[in-house]
């Protein structure tokens, strides 16, 4: 939270600073819809970061280049938050829950979800809104390994029973990359696209020359 505070958004000067802004007692910030206090709380990835008093609300995702970016959002995508769906398990008195990628648990899930699966979950009641299916065709974000913060279409799975299973993905520019199943994240339909916001370039890796270029036009505007 003080690395959000201080170093992105530019809102405190220092770490002093920072730890003032969250121990404030009108609650000045929000992570997925609850006040947080502690300038160490760890953001992670799809969290919804909220500043009531300026209005602002961010998502947290990865950029091109695997660093954390809080990207801007309106106030209707801040009202939900894709969870990634890590285990669907039978519980105790054969209840059916699942287990999300930032250790939720979700009772009674509709019978279609499965693993893998990326669920829309509304932040002000807590329940899943829709599902989105870890299938060809949908569109993914990358959330480790070498291809981190790419964004492409899924074509298809390779499945190797004792070992890691093998992801392919073309982006829209046309290039294909393979990442393992455990870096993959669902974030949209193949022709409804991505439910959220992505990062600046839309998770489409530069090459050296385009990254130049970029550069020179950031510092002529």
């Amino acid at each position: 939270m003080t690395v959000l505070l201080r170093n992105r958004l530019k809102y405190a000067f220092s770490g002093q600073e920072a730890i003032k802004i969250c121990r404030d007692k009108s609650g000045n910030i929000k992570v997925d819809n609850k006040v947080r206090r502690d300038p160490r709380f760890p953001l992670g990835i799809m969290d919804v970061v909220s500043l009531p008093k300026t209005g602002e609300n961010f998502r947290i995702l990865y950029d091109i280049k695997g660093r954390f970016q809080a990207v801007k959002i309106d106030a209707k995508e801040a009202s939900f938050k894709l969870c990634k769906v890590k285990r669907k398990v039978l519980g105790k008195n054969k209840i059916p829950y699942i287990v999300t990628h930032d250790g939720r648990t979700i009772r009674y899930p509709h019978p279609d979800i499965k693993k893998n699966d990326t669920v829309k979950l509304n932040l002000e009641t807590g329940e899943i809104e829709s599902a989105v299916k870890f299938e060809n065709g949908a569109q993914v974000f990358v959330t480790g390994g070498n291809n981190i913060g790419r964004v492409g279409q899924l074509m298809h799975i390779e499945h190797h029973p004792g070992t890691y299973e093998i992801v392919h993905i073309r982006d829209s520019k046309g290039h294909s990359f393979a990442t393992r199943l455990s870096n993959v994240f669902t974030i949209g339909e193949g022709k409804k696209g991505s439910l959220i916001k992505l990062p600046k370039f839309g998770g489409q890796r530069l090459t050296l020359l385009e990254e130049r270029n970029q550069r020179i036009g950031d510092v002529e505007e």
